[in-house]
């Protein structure tokens, strides 16, 4: 498994920053992202007391887990230093900004980081003029080959 991304985020949102964030696991949530069993649907980042955590992130249970194995949907801390906070969260403050984890992935060292996006939400006539791009691209693909 190399990486999941939030197709669904980039629809929705158009990114402005991108951060690469730690992510505080627990041992069972860690195997059943490496089974790809992990879902971005209504997942959101928000600052707590200083701190950015992701809610909503769904992690499957561990086929193999035993009683003590992790909730599926619980907050989860990311893992960021104070000067990255700082400037996400001025960002936040100014309206119509949001914070979205964009994909999970597993680094050479085996570590598990999300990558994170500072955006604005998309109006309807933007989410279709990234629709039309998309099917443009797609034909030209297709002529190409």
């Amino acid at each position: 498994m190399a990486e999941m991304n939030n197709r669904q985020a980039y629809f929705n949102y158009s990114i402005e920053d991108k951060y690469v964030a730690g992510i505080v696991l627990l041992g069972t949530e860690v195997k059943s992202i490496r089974e790809g069993k992990l879902s971005f649907n209504d997942a959101f980042c928000l600052f707590d007391d200083g701190e950015l955590w992701v809610r909503g992130l769904f992690i499957a249970s561990y086929t193999h887990g035993t009683a003590y194995n992790h909730i599926e949907v619980h907050d989860r801390k990311l893992l960021l230093n104070k000067k990255e906070l700082k400037k996400i969260q001025a960002k936040i403050k100014e309206k119509g900004y949001t914070v979205v984890p964009l994909k999970v992935f597993f680094t050479d060292k085996n570590l598990v980081k999300v990558e994170i996006g500072l955006g604005r939400g998309k109006k309807l006539h933007d989410k279709r003029e990234t629709i039309k791009n998309r099917d443009v691209e797609k034909e030209i693909k297709r002529y190409l080959k």
